[in-house]
């Protein structure tokens, strides 16, 4: 998508972390960006230090009508949506499938998955119409491969968008609305604490997690990058491939052992 063309964002999980970074980098391209966020405090913070380009509204992910409301609201303020990112999502868990409280697993899903269908559901067929727009959904690294206990549930729902972000993909070819996954590695954020908001459990770690070496101002840059080269991956971390490898083997394995000969 060329963004010189592109006049408004919306953006969940807006009010910091990786959203953030993601709503300075296209503001910082001339965009208008409405920032939604469960967070008040922190989206109050957030628009009292950026000007008028920025605007803000409350949203659960998980309230479709909150978000016709947001959508209304947005468009009727800044004209159409062109760059939707569904960002919001909370943390894992660190319970294992057997133990794990229904509530939470549920939760975990209704934010991380069911939130971004809502968000494709609430903007897509207007950008399909005008034929032009782009879509940029948050899953992870462990979206693409499971390789660490205790993140089952989050597993499940960032698979999920995995799934969701290809088929959208291929159901939006030929409309001028591109679609992005985006599948970072660990990025400092208030994930933890946005987790407790929504009354989520925090996966527990023992010991201090490593400084990441990636920003979330990098993670805008790079999905920046995504959406002008209309990209339907958008990795943050290096080594990735490695892991995801490790996945693919046993499925080549698999597969290889139905075909003839």
């Amino acid at each position: 998508m060329d963004l010189a063309q592109a006049r408004h964002a919306f953006i969940t999980g807006g009010a910091s972390g990786i959203g953030l970074g993601i709503a300075d980098t296209l503001a910082a391209r001339g965009l208008r960006v409405t920032i939604a966020d469960i967070n008040d405090d922190a989206l109050a913070t957030v628009l009292a230090e950026r000007g008028d380009n920025f605007r803000g509204v409350v949203l659960d992910t998980r309230d479709r009508a909150g978000w016709a409301r947001a959508r209304d609201e947005a468009e009727a303020a800044f004209g159409p949506v062109d760059v939707l990112v569904n960002n919001a999502g909370i943390a894992p868990n660190g319970q294992g499938f057997a133990e794990m409280d229904p509530d939470s697993f549920d939760r975990i899903l209704a934010i991380n998955l069911v939130g971004v269908f809502n968000g494709v559901q609430a903007f897509a067929a207007g950008m399909k119409a005008r034929g032009r727009g782009h879509i940029v959904n948050t899953s992870s690294q462990a979206g693409l491969v499971a390789t660490v206990r205790g993140v089952g549930a989050y597993a499940v729902a960032k698979y999920g968008v995995t799934a969701l972000t290809e088929s959208l993909s291929l159901e939006m070819g030929g409309s001028g609305v591109g679609v992005t996954l985006l599948c970072p590695g660990y990025v400092q954020t208030n994930l933890a604490a946005n987790t407790a908001r929504v009354g989520g459990d925090r996966r527990e770690f023992t010991g201090q997690m490593p400084p990441s070496e990636v920003s979330s101002a990098d993670v805008g840059a790079m999905v920046v990058e995504a959406i002008e080269a209309d990209r339907l991956y958008c990795m943050t971390h290096p080594g990735v491939w490695a892991t995801i490898e490790k996945r693919m083997g046993p499925l080549r394995e698999a597969a290889l052992l139905r075909e003839p000969g």
